[in-house]
Protein backbone atom coordinates (compact mmCIF):
# COMPACT_ATOMS: atom_id res chain seq x y z
CA UNK A 1 0.00 0.00 0.00
CA UNK A 2 2.82 2.41 0.83
CA UNK A 3 5.02 1.33 -2.05
CA UNK A 4 7.65 0.03 0.35
CA UNK A 5 8.89 3.51 1.17
CA UNK A 6 9.28 4.17 4.86
CA UNK A 7 7.94 7.54 5.95
CA UNK A 8 6.02 8.18 2.74
CA UNK A 9 2.39 9.16 2.86
CA UNK A 10 -0.12 7.91 0.28
CA UNK A 11 -2.21 9.82 -2.21
CA UNK A 12 -5.84 10.27 -1.23
CA UNK A 13 -8.23 10.89 -4.08
CA UNK A 14 -5.33 12.02 -6.25
CA UNK A 15 -3.97 14.50 -3.74
CA UNK A 16 -0.78 14.08 -1.73
CA UNK A 17 -1.31 14.23 1.97
CA UNK A 18 0.48 17.07 3.72
CA UNK A 19 3.84 16.13 5.11
CA UNK A 20 5.23 14.64 1.90
CA UNK A 21 8.57 16.28 1.24
CA UNK A 22 8.50 18.81 -1.55
CA UNK A 23 4.73 18.82 -1.87
CA UNK A 24 2.22 21.46 -0.82
CA UNK A 25 -1.38 20.63 0.07
CA UNK A 26 -3.49 20.89 -3.07
CA UNK A 27 -6.96 21.58 -1.77
CA UNK A 28 -7.19 23.88 1.19
CA UNK A 29 -7.67 27.53 1.92
CA UNK A 30 -4.89 29.17 -0.11
CA UNK A 31 -4.96 32.33 2.01
CA UNK A 32 -3.95 30.30 5.04
CA UNK A 33 -0.86 28.91 3.26
CA UNK A 34 0.90 32.29 3.22
CA UNK A 35 3.90 32.50 5.51
CA UNK A 36 4.06 28.73 6.18
CA UNK A 37 1.14 28.94 8.60
CA UNK A 38 -0.75 25.68 8.78
CA UNK A 39 -4.24 25.82 7.27
CA UNK A 40 -6.86 26.84 9.78
CA UNK A 41 -10.54 26.12 9.79
CA UNK A 42 -12.78 29.16 9.38
CA UNK A 43 -15.34 27.59 11.74
CA UNK A 44 -13.42 26.15 14.69
CA UNK A 45 -10.06 27.84 14.08
CA UNK A 46 -8.41 24.53 14.61
CA UNK A 47 -5.08 23.95 13.00
CA UNK A 48 -4.63 20.87 11.02
CA UNK A 49 -4.24 19.11 7.79
CA UNK A 50 -7.36 19.75 5.81
CA UNK A 51 -7.12 16.43 4.04
CA UNK A 52 -10.33 14.55 4.72
CA UNK A 53 -12.54 14.58 1.62
CA UNK A 54 -9.73 15.98 -0.56
CA UNK A 55 -9.23 18.98 1.66
CA UNK A 56 -12.79 20.18 1.50
CA UNK A 57 -13.63 19.56 5.16
CA UNK A 58 -12.04 20.37 8.51
CA UNK A 59 -10.98 17.11 10.16
CA UNK A 60 -12.03 18.42 13.60
CA UNK A 61 -15.46 20.01 13.09
CA UNK A 62 -16.24 18.69 9.57
CA UNK A 63 -17.09 22.21 8.31
CA UNK A 64 -16.78 22.75 4.57
CA UNK A 65 -13.75 24.92 3.83
CA UNK A 66 -13.47 27.64 1.16
CA UNK A 67 -12.32 26.54 -2.29
CA UNK A 68 -8.67 26.84 -3.24
CA UNK A 69 -8.47 29.54 -5.94
CA UNK A 70 -5.05 28.30 -7.06
CA UNK A 71 -6.04 24.74 -8.04
CA UNK A 72 -6.52 23.98 -11.71
CA UNK A 73 -9.13 21.80 -13.39
CA UNK A 74 -6.78 18.86 -13.87
CA UNK A 75 -5.74 18.65 -10.23
CA UNK A 76 -9.33 19.12 -9.06
CA UNK A 77 -10.54 16.29 -11.27
CA UNK A 78 -7.49 14.09 -10.51
CA UNK A 79 -6.35 13.92 -14.13
CA UNK A 80 -2.92 14.16 -15.68
CA UNK A 81 -2.30 17.51 -17.36
CA UNK A 82 -2.60 16.07 -20.84
CA UNK A 83 -4.92 16.28 -23.83
CA UNK A 84 -5.72 12.58 -23.53
CA UNK A 85 -7.76 11.80 -20.45
CA UNK A 86 -9.90 8.91 -19.32
CA UNK A 87 -13.45 10.27 -19.64
CA UNK A 88 -14.90 7.42 -17.56
CA UNK A 89 -12.50 8.32 -14.73
CA UNK A 90 -13.39 12.00 -15.20
CA UNK A 91 -17.11 11.23 -14.90
CA UNK A 92 -16.54 9.09 -11.81
CA UNK A 93 -14.48 11.85 -10.17
CA UNK A 94 -17.17 14.41 -11.05
CA UNK A 95 -19.86 12.33 -9.38
CA UNK A 96 -17.64 11.69 -6.37
CA UNK A 97 -16.97 15.41 -5.88
CA UNK A 98 -20.61 16.38 -6.34
CA UNK A 99 -21.59 13.88 -3.65
CA UNK A 100 -19.22 15.75 -1.34
CA UNK A 101 -20.01 19.38 -2.12
CA UNK A 102 -23.40 19.67 -3.87
CA UNK A 103 -25.50 22.47 -2.31
CA UNK A 104 -28.45 20.13 -1.74
CA UNK A 105 -26.43 18.38 0.96
CA UNK A 106 -25.86 21.66 2.84
CA UNK A 107 -29.43 22.92 3.22
CA UNK A 108 -29.34 22.48 7.01
CA UNK A 109 -25.84 23.94 7.47
CA UNK A 110 -24.65 27.51 8.08
CA UNK A 111 -24.95 30.17 5.39
CA UNK A 112 -21.15 30.23 5.07
CA UNK A 113 -21.06 26.53 4.28
CA UNK A 114 -23.92 26.95 1.81
CA UNK A 115 -21.92 29.66 0.03
CA UNK A 116 -18.75 27.53 0.01
CA UNK A 117 -20.76 24.59 -1.29
CA UNK A 118 -22.09 26.66 -4.20
CA UNK A 119 -18.56 27.83 -5.03
CA UNK A 120 -17.13 24.31 -4.87
CA UNK A 121 -19.97 22.90 -6.94
CA UNK A 122 -19.52 25.61 -9.56
CA UNK A 123 -15.79 24.89 -9.78
CA UNK A 124 -16.42 21.16 -10.13
CA UNK A 125 -19.05 21.75 -12.85
CA UNK A 126 -16.76 24.12 -14.77
CA UNK A 127 -13.82 21.72 -14.52
CA UNK A 128 -15.93 18.76 -15.67
CA UNK A 129 -17.46 20.59 -18.64
CA UNK A 130 -14.08 22.01 -19.69
CA UNK A 131 -12.21 18.72 -19.51
CA UNK A 132 -14.98 16.58 -21.01
CA UNK A 133 -15.06 18.36 -24.40
CA UNK A 134 -11.84 17.93 -26.42
CA UNK A 135 -11.88 21.47 -27.86
CA UNK A 136 -12.35 23.21 -24.51
CA UNK A 137 -9.79 20.85 -22.93
CA UNK A 138 -7.23 21.80 -25.58
CA UNK A 139 -7.92 25.50 -25.17
CA UNK A 140 -7.60 25.16 -21.41
CA UNK A 141 -4.26 23.38 -21.80
CA UNK A 142 -2.76 26.17 -23.91
CA UNK A 143 -4.09 28.99 -21.78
Amino acid sequence: MWGGRIGALPRVGGFWLTGVLGRKPVSCNAASLKGNNPPKCWNCGGPGNLIRGDGFFCPQCRALQPPDPTSDHFSLMDCKRSFRIDTAKLQHRYQELQRLVHPDFFSQRSQTEKDFSEKHSTLVNDAYKTLLAPLSRGLYLVS
